[in-house]
């Protein structure tokens, strides 16, 4: 059971999403006991470690204070989208041949029929 306290403490650091208070929403993070925080993500049990260039990395930063999420909220949004993309990319390849033998020759052409 979540104590007002603890859910006010969420609300207000949620809200400062800015760069300039950045140390605010740490600060009212850290006031948080740890329990919440490995109760809430107790479901993940795996972690992968990635390195990422400079820019990549400043980039990320920026977005996720952008955004108010976390760097491992943002990454994992942006893998799941990426890991939909090379799926359908898959799919796309497996089906081509038999578009291809029914006189598909190009998406427009699938998008035309199927819209």
């Amino acid at each position: 059971m979540e104590l007002p306290l603890f859910t006010a403490v969420k609300v207000r650091a949620a809200q400062a999403r800015s760069s300039a208070n950045a140390v605010l929403r740490r600060d009212l993070m850290s006031l948080l006991p740890d329990e919440l925080f490995s109760h809430t993500l107790s479901y993940m049990k795996d972690a992968v470690t990635i390195r990422l260039d400079r820019d990549l990395a400043r980039q990320l930063a920026q977005m996720s204070r952008r955004l108010g999420r976390t760097r491992s909220a943002v990454v994992r949004d942006a893998l799941r989208r990426q890991l939909a993309l090379l799926q359908f990319e898959e799919l796309r390849q497996r089906v081509a041949p038999f578009a291809e033998a029914a006189g598909y020759l190009s998406d427009e052409e699938i998008f035309r029929d199927v819209s």
